[in-house]
């Protein structure tokens, strides 16, 4: 089928292209690209109409960046084709949204820093085993079923670990550490994990107290850095999680980090937060030692 691009041999500037399996995304970039060159302007000229860098509007025409709806719009204003790429923008976009997510193992393996909000369960990479039992146990998954998510579980923290670690820094919200775990074995064993996990180097854990009062994040947060500056957020909430990788979407989330962390205890005051929550702890001594008081 013909579609958009070059020429297709009989000087219509089109190419064949095999639509059935291109991508909404890929779509919407080809027709970015297709209206250009019927207008003949360069991307310098373009930049000068639509008030929108050259690079930005490159990397919309490759497909390697979705942009906004307003530079859309900026665009069918520019070329006169009406909605046209408002609609096509808003397809590519519910195509990202909709897709199946393959999990986050893949991407932690690539990332060079990890940061996290915890808001209601202890951190997956900082999970013990038999925290992370109890905790995916309360999904009623069947026994084979309910193993193999443990073991992934377990598999995906090995990159705190390995020889060339990512840097993690986890926010854990004081919610979290008043949820204590069914067994009460468990729990002393989680709560003594956090505190050997917040004294590695390459680890930064912050406790979030009640104190700091509301914020902006209203989910569980994952945010992950990679080698050639790209970051993604994955978001999780009682309805699922959803990886969220424009950057137009990612940076209101790493500013609501980036708060949220100048609100959070120290790394200091948070190790001395937790070894109070484990003095206290069933079993152990009833008198917490010195520093902050939880």
């Amino acid at each position: 089928m013909t579609g958009d691009g070059e020429d297709d041999g009989n000087g219509n500037g089109k190419e064949l292209i095999d639509w059935e399996w291109l991508t909404a995304r890929e779509v919407y970039a080809s027709e970015l690209a297709y209206r250009r060159r019927q207008s003949g302007m360069t991307l310098v000229q373009l930049a000068e109409l639509c008030l929108y860098e050259q690079s930005y509007l490159h990397r919309l025409e490759r497909g390697t960046r979705l942009g906004t709806v307003e530079a859309a719009g900026a665009l069918d204003r520019v070329y006169g084709t009406g909605m046209l790429l408002v609609k096509l923008w808003h397809l590519a976009k519910r195509e990202v949204r909709d897709r199946p997510f393959l999990g986050l193992a893949p991407l932690e393996a690539e990332a060079v820093g990890i940061q996290e909000y915890a808001l209601s369960a202890v951190p997956e990479l900082l999970q013990t085993r038999a925290y992370a039992t109890e905790q995916l146990r309360t999904a009623r998954p069947g026994t084979t079923a309910l193993a193999a998510r443990v073991a992934a579980r377990m598999a995906r923290q090995a990159r705190l670990t390995d020889p060339d670690p990512v840097h993690y820094r986890a926010l854990i919200d004081e919610a979290v550490l008043r949820r204590t775990a069914r067994d009460r074995h468990t729990w002393t064993g989680q709560l003594d994990h956090l505190i050997e996990a917040a004294q590695r180097p390459d680890i930064s854990l912050h406790v979030v107290p009640f104190g700091t009062g509301p914020h902006h994040i209203l989910g569980s947060v994952e945010l992950l850095y990679f080698p050639d500056g790209r970051t993604v957020a994955y978001t999780q909430s009682s309805l699922g999680g959803h990886l969220v990788e424009e950057p137009e979407d990612v940076e209101p989330l790493r500013l609501a980090y980036d708060i949220l962390r100048d609100t959070a205890l120290t790394p200091t005051e948070s190790l001395t937060f937790l070894r109070a929550l484990r003095d206290q702890a069933p079993g152990s001594t009833d008198r917490p030692p010195g520093g902050v008081t939880p």
